[in-house]
């Protein structure tokens, strides 16, 4: 209920309710230069959040682009990779057995190659 540091004074039952004008004003100006401490270091916090939700917010666009991006590429291999397929599949007729046989074994192989295999290339 009292603001951190500050312990109110306890009245002793049967004591007097006894405090001058400039003591009331000395202690009004304490509690204001105290309140005025409160508020500068909170409205500096706040300046400092305001500041890393910013950057946050940046952050947070930034990755929104590069994931937008990468399922854009991803959708752009797809398609690259089903005409692909199209197009082998279509000359593979034209070939000898020999080489019908080497074509589908290098499509077979092509299709297991896991993403260890590509980042070591």
């Amino acid at each position: 209920m009292y603001p951190q540091g500050r312990h109110p004074t306890p009245l002793q039952s049967g004591q007097p309710f006894k405090f001058s004008v400039l003591e009331i004003c000395d202690r009004i100006k304490e509690e204001f230069q105290f309140l005025q401490a409160q508020y500068h270091s909170l409205k500096l916090e706040c300046e400092k959040l305001a500041s890393e939700k910013t950057e946050m917010q940046r952050h947070y666009v930034m990755y929104y682009e590069m994931s937008y991006g990468l399922n854009i590429e991803m959708h752009k291999q797809a398609e690259i990779v089903k005409r692909l397929s199209a197009i082998c599949a279509q000359m593979v007729p034209f070939l000898t057995q020999e080489h019908q046989q080497q074509v589908l074994q290098a499509v077979d192989r092509a299709k297991q190659v896991t993403v260890g295999e590509l980042n070591s290339l």
